[in-house]
């Protein structure tokens, strides 16, 4: 049967890309990708040409039966979200799954991850660390969700959008004013910023900001002191 290899790309710094990484993508038959526009502009930069085809998040699973389609024809594929590592809060999973229960081989190429990268430097962990990904961006699920998560007591890493984190680091604050908290903005960008505090010094700090760029992460340490909220679900 035919291989599918998972491949990590950079998260900004195109150094980040693993030789194994490009030796994947120079022996491969084709390249699916979250969006071939981004990939593209990655093998240009490596001077890499290959067919390209496309498997996002809304098509992946139609997508996706077409990619086992080649695999059945004895192509090898390897497959790259637009940052990061594929299946870590970006598409790849469904496709994954879909390979292996077609009796394929599915291979990972470990690289970058945002998630990654902040815990590396947040200086603080323990046993059990919670990734959530992106929260819901209705302000009553993502409310409920958080209180769930902070009474756990664990560290949490989320990931959130320019045009949310601050509503985000707000209802932190209100839950848990004094967690500690590591902001990871455009990780590995030209205008990478990471900063910390409590909950209620980041909400200060960004909701003082007049314009919020780039993409962020953020880790949120453990308070095995944490108890479950009496207070109910927001609507």
């Amino acid at each position: 049967m035919s291989v599918l290899y998972i491949v990590g790309t950079p998260i900004g710094n195109l150094g980040d890309i693993t030789f194994r990484a490009v030796e994947t993508f120079r022996n491969v038959d084709v390249i699916a990708a979250e969006d071939t526009r981004h990939t593209l502009q990655l093998l240009n930069h490596l001077e890499i040409k290959k067919p390209l085809v496309s498997c996002r998040s809304q098509n992946e699973k139609a997508a996706g039966e077409k990619i086992i389609r080649m695999l059945d024809e004895g192509k090898t594929i390897a497959y790259a979200s637009d940052a990061g590592t594929p299946g870590i809060s970006d598409p790849g999973a469904v496709l994954a799954g879909m390979a292996r229960a077609a009796g394929h081989t599915v291979i990972p190429i470990p690289g970058p991850s945002a998630f990654a990268s902040l815990v590396s430097v947040a200086g603080a962990g323990g046993k059990t660390l919670i990734f959530e990904g992106f929260l819901s961006p209705k302000p009553g699920r993502r409310r409920s969700r958080l209180r769930e998560l902070l009474a756990t007591g664990d560290a949490i890493v989320l990931y959130e959008s320019p045009f949310r984190i601050t509503k985000l680091l707000t209802d932190v604050a209100d839950i848990c004013s004094e967690r500690r908290v590591v902001v990871g903005r455009e990780l590995t960008k030209l205008h990478e910023e990471i900063i910390e505090g409590t909950a209620e010094e980041m909400r200060d700090e960004f909701a003082s900001r007049t314009k919020i760029l780039g993409e962020f992460a953020i880790f949120i340490s453990g308070d095995k002191n944490a108890q479950l909220s009496d207070e109910s679900s927001d609507n």
